[in-house]
């Protein structure tokens, strides 16, 4: 999967704000044009045996920017010789009322968006164009929007949705009771949270963001988070030279582990060697079992490490138990690369970060961090990482599929991932991996963003053998493999 050139995330505001700088600029008309043509080409492209039958197009034009965009695309349809079937609500914005007496003056009629005439429509088509609601609409649905969406829903027509399935409010990741399930959204200049972030993704189907043809400057400066290439995540991977040794490579500790939770620390010392780093070292109260001769275990009262010579970086608190917070105030003194998980997040610690520490919670504990629900962090998650990361200082990293990474360069959302990965252990792999990557002399901002693509990318690969079996362990061992993949797109 290679991804050649950064995704921007646009709230609500960021899309009025684009379409303000548009209607300033005279261009807002045009871009309405290359938005319906894009639909039209995707249509082509992936639903040709639907248009190659006899059964016509259904588009379903709201009364807004969306509708205006479905009434182009059925222009472009019908220029390219296909069979539409065009239903519109009454509209008083200018550019869907222009385009529709353009469409009208190709010869395509347009008829009443009404529940009575979508059910004999729906029994015509052969696909589904969902252009009823984009980005201005705040759920619940009006009862009458309701009522057609669940004729949508009922039919088993494929639906393509223009920007977003109507009845998902594009800033949330909840999924409204009432909302379209499209089969692909073709989602217009930039990602929405709604499209990024389950359960509201689940509706969205295959995603794809089309090219607005608009200055990328507009689009970057509206832009709440980013989400990065591979080939990006590609050029910030650590160069190893000839003369490099396991000294050079990355001295890393792991301070974890509890009678009990002793596995935690050793698949966070497991990760950070298979993400590169040249020497690691757990120390713990506790025996840790050694899962590969390669790694160093020593039992240890942890309060001694304050008077030893210190690592290249070090990650705290995996299965570490009740004195993490402890060790944690203790790391973060010393004032080197940390990555601060599990146990030692604590609430306590607000404000104690510094710009070389990478806090890795889940959304659990970031609630717990931020004294909220966990649905609130589920809900908002590029509000949460950026409120952790505003209450904690350094880096954030809020996991969850996907991660969020949250810094003083702004939001990032990471891509990619495996379902098999909702499984224990894997935080503490990737605390391992960002370890590693921070080892080998990454910042924390950028050691974040390559780490949680590695780690979900060595997920993939693990999928592809195990599937919903994999483990923790499986992951780690195609770091090396994700690595080499990565490294393939940025050439």
């Amino acid at each position: 999967m290679t991804h050649a050139m950064t995704e921007y995330v646009l709230l609500p505001s960021g899309v009025r704000a684009i379409d303000a700088r548009l209607l300033s600029a005279g261009i807002l008309d045009l871009t309405m044009e290359t938005a319906g043509r894009a639909v039209a080409d995707y249509l082509e492209l992936h639903f040709k045996a639907e248009l190659d039958g006899a059964r016509p197009v259904l588009l379903l034009a709201g009364s807004g920017a969306n509708g205006g965009d479905a009434l182009v695309a059925a222009r472009h349809l019908h220029a390219l010789g296909r069979a539409v079937e065009v239903l519109a609500s009454p509209s008083k914005h200018p550019p869907t009322r222009l385009n529709r007496r353009r469409l009208n003056a190709c010869g395509v009629g347009v008829r009443l968006l009404s529940p009575t005439n979508l059910k004999r429509a729906l029994d015509r088509a052969g696909v589904v164009v969902d252009g009823l609601l984009g980005t201005g609409f705040t759920p619940p649905l009006r009862p009458g929007v309701a009522e057609l969406v669940k004729l949508v829903n009922a039919s088993g027509l494929n639906v393509l949705s223009i920007d977003l399935p109507s009845g998902l409010d594009a800033a949330s990741a909840e999924l409204p009771e009432a909302v379209i399930y499209a089969h692909h959204t073709l989602t217009l200049g930039g990602s929405k949270p709604a499209l990024i972030f389950g359960p509201a993704a689940h509706a969205a189907g295959v995603v794809t963001v089309a090219s607005l043809r608009i200055p990328q400057a507009w689009i970057a400066g509206a832009a709440v988070a980013h989400r990065p290439s591979d080939a990006e995540i590609a050029a910030l991977l650590p160069v190893r030279y000839a003369d490099t040794h396991k000294g050079t490579a990355g001295r890393v500790w792991v301070l974890g582990g509890h009678p009990g939770t002793v596995g935690a620390a050793a698949l966070a010392g497991l990760g950070a060697l298979r993400a590169g780093a040249g020497l690691v070292t757990i120390y713990s109260e506790a025996d840790v079992p050694l899962v590969t001769p390669e790694l160093m275990a020593h039992k240890v009262v942890l309060s001694e490490l304050d008077a030893k010579p210190k690592p290249g970086a070090v990650a705290v608190g995996m299965g570490l138990g009740p004195g993490a917070e402890a060790a944690a105030r203790m790391v973060l003194g010393w004032r080197i690369p940390t990555v601060i998980d599990a146990d030692a997040l604590q609430p306590g610690l607000a404000g104690a970060g510094h710009p070389q520490v990478i806090w890795t919670p889940h959304p659990g504990e970031a609630a717990r961090l931020l004294g909220t629900e966990s649905s609130t962090i589920t809900r908002e998650p590029l509000s949460a990482a950026r409120a952790l990361q505003e209450h904690f200082g350094g880096v954030v990293v809020l996991k969850g599929g996907p991660s969020t990474v949250a810094s003083d360069q702004g939001l990032f959302v990471a891509r990619g991932g495996h379902p098999g990965m909702a499984k224990a252990g894997l935080g503490d792999t990737l605390s391992g991996v960002l370890a590693a990557l921070l080892g080998q002399g990454l910042s924390a901002h950028d050691a974040a963003n390559v780490g949680v693509r590695l780690h979900a990318r060595a997920g993939e690969l693990a999928g592809e053998v195990h599937g919903y079996g994999l483990i923790a362990s499986d992951v780690s061992a195609q770091l090396g493999a994700a690595w080499l993949a990565l490294k393939e797109t940025g050439k």
